[in-house]
């Protein structure tokens, strides 16, 4: 399953409440359906590639586990801290910003005021983007109306 079918998911589970946090555990959990994947599994799922995954092992991120032939084997837990790494690496979250997020998970719970710190904070950036974008998006929209024959009097360049 690539990235867009986990997204379109994401959106059915949802529905019209967008923040919806038990939608996101509930596609999580029924993105796991067995109890291990394969690496090549985990990177279709996620629609990265094996490289990012032994990239985000080496770099703490995340921990993988080894069958007999010490080959990775990716548990639900694994998966569904990937699938948080991943949407987080998306939105523009720095890698240096993971790895200190990941560290405070490992530490426990009385980190949770400084995780919810972080959070909030990038959420804002998030939202600020996507109000860029979107005026990128009008931008884009006014040369394609305008290349399509219709030109405005003041048009951009």
């Amino acid at each position: 399953m690539a990235t867009d079918e986990l997204l379109t998911r994401a959106l059915e589970l949802i529905g019209d409440d967008p923040v919806s946090v038990e939608a996101i555990h509930r596609l999580t959990d029924t993105a796991v359906t067995a109890e291990s994947m394969t690496i090549a599994e985990v990177a279709d799922l996620l629609d990265i590639t094996a490289h990012t995954l032994r990239y985000y092992e080496r770099e703490g991120l995340v921990e993988v586990g080894r069958d007999s032939l010490g080959h990775r084997v990716y548990d639900a837990a694994a998966v569904r801290r990937l699938v948080f790494l991943t949407r987080m690496r998306l939105s523009g979250m720095p890698m240096r910003d993971l790895q200190h997020y990941i560290s405070l998970v490992d530490e426990g719970d009385g980190t949770v005021p400084e995780r919810l710190d972080m959070l909030i904070e990038h959420r804002d950036t998030i939202r600020r983007r996507i109000r860029e974008l979107t005026l990128s998006l009008a931008a884009t929209e006014f040369k394609i109306a305008t290349y399509g024959g219709t030109a405005a009097p003041d048009s951009m360049d």
